[in-house]
């Protein structure tokens, strides 16, 4: 199954330095904002889910940082569906879609691959001036 772009009406935002810190604060508000939708941290999609963010996050940290003192993450979720981005103002647009082709072991395709395997979808949005993006990943549930 794949997951169709909608409007999702429940959303939360957090915005954390972008330090090694980022990457937990990150996941432990994850796992707040899916039980307040009312997701179970056992449901299969939650460790992946989590996964895909702190390896998001963690890129964030490791090559944004310089460029993008801020990472912001933002949450939504709907019937049936749980999203999230990851963003920072560094350039750089990654190519989701070739990430898969450059070869197993990078973290972005561990995290396409992983997507896929759940029927979700990752999209890279570029903010409107080019000088950071988005990573949006939309999982069913």
């Amino acid at each position: 199954m794949t997951v169709r772009a909608r409007i999702l009406p429940y959303r939360h935002v957090l915005t954390l330095p972008t330090t090694g810190a980022a990457v937990r604060l990150a996941r432990e508000t994850t796992e707040l904002v899916l039980a307040e939708c009312g997701v179970g941290l056992r449901h299969p999609s939650v460790g992946p889910a989590l996964l895909i963010l702190a390896e998001l996050v963690t890129n964030c940290v490791r090559h944004a940082a310089p460029l993008s003192p801020t990472v912001t993450v933002t949450y939504a979720h709907g019937p049936g569906v749980f999203a999230f981005a990851v963003h920072d103002r560094h350039p750089y647009q990654p190519a989701l879609n070739g990430a898969l082709a450059t070869g197993r072991g990078s973290g972005l395709a561990t995290v396409i691959e992983m997507t896929m395997e759940l029927g979700g979808t990752a999209v890279a949005r570029p903010d409107p001036d080019g000088r950071g993006k988005s990573i949006w990943i939309t999982l069913p549930l």
